[in-house]
């Protein structure tokens, strides 16, 4: 657990500085209120690896930051360092995004350590974007400012906060486009970027997070971002960034640097004397040589020349003392830093701001989240735009509906018009089987539920978006009425009287409720299963063999009354037989089936009651033998959703 405090008497007061309460709608960066002095004290953090087989896995720890101390003041703070040198953890640390196991050390505001609802208070921009693509950037816009500014404020103001920042960002021209998904075209990277910024403007934060910003953008793209930083900077924000390899036009931007090798410090201060500092300590840069790649090329022990010399003379690359030469000069390098008097002038300026601190501390042992608005404002708001999304996404507005009513119209004209004798009988079963099983394996769509989205509900739940109640009722809603509900209606509509199964409204409307159930049901399976997922292939692997094992025991494929008592209880548990036989009790009951046989040389006309084939089924076709089947499905969706919420609530949300 983290060793963080918090300053009673001082949390109010971060939380007036930064609350949106206190935030006037006609915001603009020139009127930006100052931002917070970021200062981090002996920073540690440290994850588990794990290695081995079973009785011989090793669990061992490994540093991923080592003794971080420093100060990031209003302005452009980049922190710097080669792939897995600690970059984006250290971020995250910063923005108190960061899983608590294996951290320690203090992260102060003002001097005052982070509130625990820090994370909802700051503004984080993500490295891959996320944000609504199937929606506009003005409506994406609302949705931040109707859900993480207070309702004291009118929506009027609200709108007008929108507007204002649509300005500052430069996406007045784009503010009517939706900003895009995979089907969708949408908008530029750049655009797309600075909507996400946008999004977490909206609350006016005084230290703003961004990781690697300039990630998929362009050269051109990626300096008009940063000029747009660079613009809030200067208006008394606090910006705190991690950049990987920035060319010089941006390089110049930064007003502080941090550069990290291997999760240690080598280098904090001013970005301007970052050079002069590496040439007194024997490293200088070429005239027309990228501060940002000679950096680089110092900490990688500028191991590119070497090997490319190595390989022009024909000489063998020794991997292991290459190694072990970048690993003295990195050690090196730590050690000129800890010597520097940019060092000592950092720790002098750290002591100050942790004088009389120690007496008036209390430890912090969770992080919390907060909300400025109410459980049903946030689910009016969650519910309409996940309505929106499903509406403007062709592949669950369009295409499945025309799926529906072709495998419709397909089931009503191989099964049409049945007949009221024996193959009437096997006719029947065959199509309700079908059926049954069909809204079984339909519903492995709703896989992708919370995978497809689970980056964008993980940022907008710990951000203070929502609940995560409000999150998971507005997407059930959403997926069961337009994705189970409204195909099962249509499907029913189409098939059940081209089939020419009993033709009677009781009968219609029990047969509808009974596969909407079986949708519901299988659609609550399907979210248990999938509920902590990442991947939706291996979701899908679980479901389909789940399904496969419920369609054995279903009724048709084996009689289920002869199946061997330590297998028969597996029947309790399949999906399709509950459904399969409140079919059969509504379709056979009340029906004879009857054909002309003759086996004495003279016509004979042989009747079978559907309830006798009921029987010999082992089905109760009784009133209370037909919704038993109901309740059952009922049960089983209940229990599957709440395991599916448990998941969601459980899933690891901090790196």
């Amino acid at each position: 657990m983290a060793d963080t405090v918090v300053q009673l008497t001082s949390v109010q007061g971060l939380e007036n500085h930064v609350s949106p309460k206190h935030v006037s709608t006609r915001m603009s960066f020139s009127a930006s209120r100052r931002g917070a002095t970021v200062s981090f004290h002996d920073i540690n953090y440290n994850v588990k690896m794990k290695s081995g087989f079973l009785c011989k896995r090793k669990v061992t720890r490994k540093n991923i930051l080592i003794d971080l101390n420093g100060i990031m003041k209003p302005g452009l703070n980049a922190i710097l360092g080669a792939t897995g040198s600690g970059k984006s953890s250290f971020l995250d640390v910063l923005a108190a995004r960061k899983d608590p196991a294996g951290l320690s050390g203090e992260v102060l505001i003002d001097g005052a350590p982070q509130p625990p609802n820090f994370k909802c208070l700051s503004g984080y921009v993500v490295q891959d974007d996320v944000v609504m693509g199937t929606l506009t950037v003005r409506e994406n816009l609302r949705f931040s400012a109707a859900l993480r500014l207070p309702k004291t404020i009118k929506q009027r103001e609200k709108d007008e906060k929108v507007e204002t920042l649509i300005q500052e960002l430069g996406l007045t021209k784009v503010a009517d486009s939706r900003v895009g998904t995979q089907l969708i075209r949408g908008i530029s990277g750049g655009e797309r970027k600075r909507t996400n910024i946008g999004m977490e403007l909206i609350i006016d934060p005084s230290v703003l997070f961004l990781d690697e910003p300039t990630t998929g953008l362009d050269a051109s793209t990626a300096n008009s971002v940063l000029m747009l930083l660079k613009k809030m900077a200067l208006n008394g924000r606090t910006i705190i960034l991690s950049i990987h390899q920035p060319r010089y036009s941006i390089y110049r931007l930064f007003d502080s640097l941090t550069l990290l090798v291997g999760g240690r410090l080598v280098y904090h201060g001013p970005a301007q004397d970052a050079l002069q500092y590496f040439s007194e300590i024997g490293y200088t840069c070429e005239p027309h040589n990228n501060p940002a790649d000679f950096f680089l090329d110092v900490i990688n022990g500028d191991s590119t020349a070497v090997t490319l010399n190595k390989l022009h003379n024909n000489e063998e690359l020794d991997q292991d003392q290459l190694s072990s030469s970048l690993k003295g000069i990195e050690d090196r390098l730590v050690e000129e830093y800890r010597n520097s008097s940019s060092f000592k002038h950092t720790k002098g300026e750290l002591d100050r701001i942790i004088q009389g601190q120690e007496n008036i501390r209390v430890k912090i042992k969770t992080r919390t989240i907060t909300y400025s608005t109410s459980f049903f404002h946030q689910f009016n708001w969650v519910l309409k735009r996940t309505f929106r999304n499903l509406m403007l996404n062709p592949q669950t507005s369009f295409a499945q509906i025309g799926v529906i009513i072709f495998l419709a119209l397909v089931v009503g004209a191989i099964f049409f018009g049945l007949k009221l004798n024996s193959s009437g009988i096997q006719n029947r079963m065959g199509a309700l089987f079908f059926i049954t099983t069909n809204q079984c394996f339909s519903s492995v769509s709703a896989a992708e539920l919370f995978i497809t989205e689970r980056k964008l509900f993980v940022h907008e739940y710990i951000s203070g978006y929502y609940r995560l109640s409000v999150y998971f009722l507005s997407k059930l809603l959403s997926d069961i009425l337009t994705l189970r509900t409204i195909p099962a209606i249509i499907f029913s509509c189409v098939a059940y009287w081209m089939i020419g199964l009993k033709a009677s409204v009781e009968a219609f409307f029990i047969f509808l409720f009974s596969i909407v159930m079986v949708s519901y049901t299988a659609t609550a399976l399907t979210l248990a299963i999938s509920a902590d997922q990442t991947v939706v292939a291996i979701a899908n692997i679980f479901l389909t063999i789940s399904f496969v094992f419920m369609m054995i025991f279903s009724g048709l494929l084996v009689n289920l009354p002869s199946v061997a008592n330590w297998l028969n209880w597996l029947k309790y548990f399949s999906i399709p037989r509950y459904g399969l036989a409140a079919l059969q009790i509504n379709e056979f009951t009340g029906l004879s089936f009857c054909d002309t046989r003759n086996t004495t040389g003279t016509p004979e006309r042989v009747c079978t009651a559907g309830e006798e084939f009921l029987m010999d089924q082992g089905i109760d076709y009784s009133a209370w033998g037909l919704w038993q089947n109901h309740l059952a499905l009922a049960i089983m969706t209940f229990i599957f959703l709440v395991i599916a919420y448990l998941k969601l609530r459980f899933i690891k949300k901090f790196t």
